[in-house]
């Protein structure tokens, strides 16, 4: 039975903190509402943009939800590419996995951003983002819709969030949880745990670990 992996993006492969914050606060700045720090917005991403725009609105201000979050996406697929970088360690491994395992990426941010982001760091991998016809994660369907584009009966997923374990588990796939991305340990063991990897250069090890103890 044919192995993929598929990859979470941001807090994963990518720190894209800093210009998800920048373009939340230009979208913010746009109808007069206060700029978020980085602490806060790390705990705002993961599931999706529209549920990042709503936790950076203040308290009782939603109904702006659709004109900030209109004003957000076109703005941050022009300059997602200004503060973001892969982690380091992380194209390294990608090129020894991708030599034995068809690899996938699956993100819950916008798929117009997932694809320019990806076209320049990782090209020539399978990348996916939310759309209107594809339910953002933990929903199975991305998940399933990037095993079937790269060719795969099973796989293992990689992410950094609650989301991701809880998408891992929906699918019905091991999960290796990654702690250099944008949530805690605790928040991981929250959602159901998985196996952990605290350092990029360890990733390989234990992705192929635990592909062996499917």
């Amino acid at each position: 039975m044919k192995t993929g992996i598929l990859f979470d993006l941001d807090g994963t492969l990518l720190d894209t903190l800093e210009d998800l914050l920048d373009a939340t606060n230009y979208a913010l700045a746009a109808y007069g509402y206060p700029p978020r720090t980085l602490k806060e917005l790390r705990r705002f991403v993961g599931n999706g943009a529209e549920n990042q725009i709503r936790l950076s609105l203040p308290e009782g201000r939603k109904e702006d939800l659709p004109q900030v979050l209109a004003t957000y996406k076109p703005y941050y697929t022009d300059h997602c590419q200004i503060k973001t970088k892969p982690y380091d360690g992380i194209l390294p491994a990608l090129k020894i996995l991708g030599e034995k395992y068809p690899i996938a990426i699956v993100s819950n941010k916008p798929d117009s951003a997932v694809k320019a982001l990806c076209a320049d760091y990782f090209p020539g991998i399978y990348a996916l983002g939310e759309t209107v016809v594809c339910p953002r994660k933990p929903a199975s369907d991305m998940v399933f819709k990037a095993m079937e584009a790269i060719g795969v009966e099973r796989c293992v997923y990689v992410g950094d969030s609650e989301v991701d374990v809880l998408t891992a588990k929906n699918a019905g796939m091991p999960c290796v949880g990654v702690l250099w991305g944008f949530r805690d340990r605790e928040d991981l063991e929250a959602a159901g745990g998985c196996t952990y990897c605290g350092k990029t250069e360890d990733l390989v090890n234990i992705i192929e670990e635990t592909i062996h103890g499917q």
